[in-house]
């Protein structure tokens, strides 16, 4: 809402970056030793599909919200993905939804701008609906995911 479009994206996505950069060193240095105890075997099962391909994991963890945003950031730490691999996964993966997000506020804005009230008219509006569907359609990728990897379609599994 206050910086727009694209710069609103751009720091948005630097900031966050660096946030899960901050976690994932914590995870890796000052808390790591205990978090691998907890994870035990769970831990031992996902690093090698990580040390192959930690970019492609990252970057899919990150477009797909599978997973919660905390739990992407401390895991690599664990498995012991590069800090320059996990930073560029981390800040191409979480453009598409960051700009899904500032999409909605910069539509906000656009209304208040031309002097209207947001009331609940305001979902009918293009530039507020267009980037409500997106996150729809992105909350939905998860529950998409997991039918097709049980082998059903859209009328649940076989």
């Amino acid at each position: 809402m206050v910086f727009g479009l694209i710069e609103g994206t751009l720091l948005t996505v630097v900031a966050a970056t660096a946030g899960a950069v901050a976690v994932f060193l914590a995870a890796r240095t000052a808390v790591g030793d205990a978090l691998r105890r907890r994870a035990g075997p769970l831990a031992a099962r996902l690093e090698g599909g990580f040390r192959e391909n930690a970019l492609s994991y990252l970057l899919v963890l990150r477009l797909v919200p599978l997973f919660p945003f905390w739990l992407v950031n401390i895991v690599p730490a664990l498995l012991g993905v590069p800090i320059a691999t996990y930073a560029v996964g981390t800040f191409l993966g979480i453009i598409p939804g960051t700009f899904v997000f500032v999409s909605v506020g910069n539509g906000l804005e656009a209304l208040i701008s031309q002097g209207r009230l947001p009331g609940i008219e305001i979902f009918l509006e293009p530039a507020v609906l267009t980037p409500l569907a997106g996150l729809t359609l992105l909350a939905l990728v998860p529950v998409i995911y997991k039918r097709l990897r049980r082998g059903g379609g859209p009328g649940g599994s076989r």
